[in-house]
C-alpha cells in the first residue's frame, strides 16, 4: 500500500514541477543555486511551491497567466516546499518579517524581500484574483518587458 501511494506522490510531484518550469520558472533545489539566484540584479518573483490543492487549483495558473503582462520580474524562480527542503529554508531565510507559508510568492529586488503574496491570500481566492495581485506587484515594482 504505501508503495502505491510513494509512486502517487512522485507523480504529483513531478507534474507540479514540470507545470511550473512549462511556464518558465527555473527551479532551485540547493541552497547554493537560492543564494546564486537571489545574488542577481533587478526584480526575482519565487513561487514557493507545495502539492496542496490550493498550489495546483490556484497558484501555478496564477503563476503562469500572471506573465501575460507589459512589466514582468527579470527572473522568474521556484523552491518547492516539502520537497526541496534545504533550498527552501534558504529561500525563507530572505523573506524577513514573513512566517513560512506555502504555496506563496515572493518578490526580490537586488536580493532583499520587497513583498509577499501568502497562503492566506492564496487560498479560496479565485485564480484571476491572484492573478491581478502579481499583476498589481508587477506593475509597481517591475520594468516594462
Amino acid at each position: 500500500m504505501s508503495m502505491d501511494f510513494n509512486f502517487f506522490m512522485n507523480d504529483v510531484v513531478r507534474q507540479a514541477r514540470d507545470e511550473i518550469s512549462a511556464s518558465g520558472y527555473k527551479q532551485l533545489k540547493t541552497p547554493e543555486e537560492v543564494e546564486e539566484a537571489f545574488a542577481q540584479k533587478g526584480t526575482t518573483l519565487v513561487m514557493i511551491n507545495s502539492v496542496c490543492g490550493c498550489a495546483g487549483g490556484i497558484a501555478r495558473p496564477a503563476a503562469a497567466h500572471a506573465l501575460h503582462y507589459d512589466k514582468r520580474p527579470d527572473q522568474l524562480v521556484t523552491v518547492f516546499a516539502g520537497q526541496d527542503k534545504e533550498a527552501t529554508e534558504k529561500a525563507r531565510s530572505y523573506f524577513t518579517g514573513y512566517p513560512p507559508s506555502s504555496p506563496s510568492f515572493a518578490l526580490l529586488k537586488d536580493g532583499q524581500i520587497i513583498t509577499m503574496i501568502e497562503r492566506h491570500e492564496i487560498e479560496g481566492h479565485d485564480p484571476m484574483a491572484v492573478v491581478q495581485k502579481l499583476q498589481n506587484t508587477f506593475e509597481e515594482h517591475c520594468a516594462e518587458v
